[in-house]
């Protein structure tokens, strides 16, 4: 009785197995992707299929006959699925992302995943299929930065994203605030892609401020300490992008930069390149090096203290530490 359960258990599961595949309509000129049993994926076109074998023709080997039995999955590779030099990448979950900056593409509705690096944790969730959300902070939950962006798609290779950061110093510095409303252009797709951001930075705190006060009958000066509140802006860019080697590596460039807004503090490049290593669909590995180019006025003073003139200083900086992140979906 066992026996003919299990007779009738593959027939039925024949069945449908030729069913499904019978359903794929096959078009010779197209690229195939056929994913075994095993994990194993093999890149071709289709030259014929029956109800038992499936005949690839492959740039690596040549022709080869796979078993149906061996398959779990067939379907078409679209052109964004393979990179310039025609190797199969499969689409990445975290490409809205490269280092500390992002891009207008959008997350799919319904993805989450994390992102760790040395100094803290950050959780982001597709809320729709152009609508995105998150939340970073360092590892002592200070500060807290939810972020918030929409994407429009402006045709098939050119997106834009608008979105805002917006942060709190929380438990350690629950004064401090800060806000980024941003924009990015992004041309390309998830594998291969720049983008160039642009937006205003703005961080505002409570400080003490000093009055100093002449008191005539006791011809006494008195200070007095008042909190004030106090804030500043900045305009900030950004150029970044990303292209995919093979379907495990991909090389990462991204950058802050801080104009020269010609005030004493000048202006700042944070410049970081580095690889992304997809070690699985749902993880990625990701190191760069980081460094600083920056120009400043430094005051010159005299024996007595006093500022007697300045001049522009220009500095290059690499940070000893690199850029580690750790990606996985939820």
């Amino acid at each position: 009785m066992k026996k003919i359960t299990y007779i009738i258990a593959f027939f039925v599961l024949s069945l449908l197995t030729d069913k499904a595949y019978s359903q794929l309509t096959i078009d010779t000129s197209a690229t195939y992707i056929v994913v075994k049993n095993d994990g194993s994926e093999l890149i071709g076109k289709i030259i014929s299929m029956d109800t038992r074998e499936v005949l690839l023709e492959t740039k690596a080997i040549g022709q080869i006959i796979i078993s149906k039995s061996t398959i779990k999955e067939i379907r078409v590779l679209k052109n964004e699925d393979v990179n310039p030099q025609g190797v199969y990448a499969p689409d990445q979950v975290f490409a809205t992302r490269y280092f500390i900056t992002t891009n207008g593409l959008p997350m799919k509705k319904g993805d989450m995943y994390s992102q760790m690096n040395l100094f803290g944790p950050e959780i982001h969730y597709g809320v729709t299929e152009n609508f995105g959300v998150g939340v970073m902070t360092s590892w002592i939950a200070s500060p807290i930065v939810l972020t918030a962006k929409y994407s429009i798609k402006l045709d098939s290779l050119w997106h834009l994203g608008i979105g805002t950061l917006l942060g709190t110093g929380s438990w350690s510095f629950p004064d401090f605030y800060m806000a980024l409303p941003f924009g990015a252009l992004t041309y390309g797709n998830r594998k291969n892609n720049i983008t160039f951001s642009a937006g205003y930075g703005v961080v505002g705190y409570k400080t003490e401020k000093e009055t100093i006060t002449f008191d005539p009958s006791t011809k006494s000066y008195y200070s007095a300490y008042t909190t004030a509140p106090y804030s500043s802006g900045r305009a900030l860019l950004s150029v970044a992008g990303m292209a995919t080697i093979n379907k495990k590596i991909s090389l990462i460039f991204d950058s802050f930069i801080v104009p020269d807004d010609g005030s004493d503090d000048g202006g700042f490049a944070l410049i970081m390149p580095g690889l992304r290593f997809q070690t699985e669909n749902n993880k990625a590995f990701q190191i760069g090096f980081a460094g600083i180019i920056a120009n400043y006025t430094e005051k010159d003073y005299n024996n007595m203290g006093q500022v007697i003139g300045s001049h522009k200083v220009h500095e290059t900086v690499p940070l000893p530490i690199p850029m580690l992140t750790w990606f996985r979906t939820l």
